[in-house]
């Protein structure tokens, strides 16, 4: 039995992870899955106890959720008080586009994933008609996946990254004064920034860049993309690293569940330095929002692991994990 908890604020508390209903937060677009169900009490509490790690995708989900929710998007539990699955999704009306992956993304965190299927295997929980992602910390997850997408006729792809977490977001308490801020707000470059890099300005990186994001993104170079990339700059906070022709050279973004990503830097200003002074500033200003993050990176790709220990990212205990899912009629050739 699924029911959906909307506006929910995160915050930790030594051991323990609380999920916080924001109060008088109640919102038009609250739906029931299945019936009878008890009503949630705004009030009350959901709690992610001990797994703060293989949480935390679904904790920074409900940080942007509760924080203007600028990409729509709506919280799952399957029983309540007491629950074992916790799924992020983006409301009916934003997974319109079949064939839209980067909009179509569920991300989730379970008690007990081995006991996920019957509940993934719920076409009004999953829309197994399109093609979509599935993205968690907890790599049990794979096998109620991959049974659920069979039962389906869906076709499932799956990939994994380290995942890659600092020592101040393990110490984050966020809580309802938590905000986004303005980048306004991120002050001055500090003044050993400035004299060393007289023509390199620290920016925000907004949405009339979104088609150089787009065309340089891996991930990306497609229609559908840009317009993500475009709701992504234009909603979370992303950084970069403006050159001597006032345009930037090194850039990094946020996405929906607070995962910095989409880094590039252009040849011509590599091994300058520009991109690592633009994370120092870019997580200086997440830290002092209260902002949780946290980023991914592939095994052999052995240069970034590199650069991102030198940032203070440590490797964590789980790992990212990603499993693409393409129902019969859309699977690629």
């Amino acid at each position: 039995m699924f029911k959906p908890c909307l506006n929910k604020i995160v915050s930790e508390a030594e051991s323990e992870v609380e999920l916080l209903v924001s109060p008088g937060a109640q919102s038009k677009h609250r739906r029931y899955l299945q019936d009878p169900l008890v009503s949630i009490d705004l009030s009350e509490q959901l709690r992610i106890k001990e797994f703060f790690l293989e949480g935390l995708q679904v904790y920074g989900s409900l940080f942007h959720i509760n924080h203007g929710n600028p990409f729509n998007m709506e919280v799952l539990v399957d029983s309540w008080p007491k629950y074992q699955m916790v799924i992020t999704r983006p409301q009916k009306q934003e997974m319109t586009d079949d064939m839209d992956s980067y909009t179509n993304v569920y991300r989730i965190f379970s008690k007990d994933p081995q006991k996920s299927q019957e509940v993934l295997k719920n076409s009004e929980i999953i829309n197994w008609k399109q093609k979509l992602q599935i993205q968690g910390f907890q790599e049990s997850l794979g096998e109620g996946i991959r049974a659920a997408a069979f039962s389906n006729s869906v076709k499932v792809e799956h990939s994994r990254a380290l995942l890659l977490i600092t020592e101040d977001v393990l110490k984050l308490h966020a809580t309802n004064k938590s905000k986004l801020g303005s980048w306004a707000e991120t002050g001055h470059p500090d003044d050993e920034l400035e004299s060393e890099t007289p023509n390199f300005k620290y920016a925000q990186l907004n949405v009339s860049y979104s088609g150089l994001v787009n065309d340089n993104w891996k991930l990306g170079m497609n229609k559908r993309s840009l317009r993500y990339i475009k709701r992504c700059l234009g909603a979370l906070p992303a950084a970069c690293m403006l050159g001597p022709e006032g345009v930037p050279v090194s850039w990094v973004t946020m996405d929906p569940s607070c995962e910095i990503g989409m880094g590039y830097s252009v040849e011509k200003y590599r091994r300058r330095g520009n991109a690592t002074r633009m994370m120092v500033r870019y997580m200086k200003y997440l830290c002092q929002k209260n902002i949780p993050f946290y980023g991914s990176v592939l095994e052999e790709n052995q240069g970034v692991i590199r650069k991102t220990s030198a940032l203070g990212f440590l490797e964590a205990s789980c790992q990212w994990h990603q499993w693409t899912c393409y129902p019969q009629n859309l699977v690629p050739l």
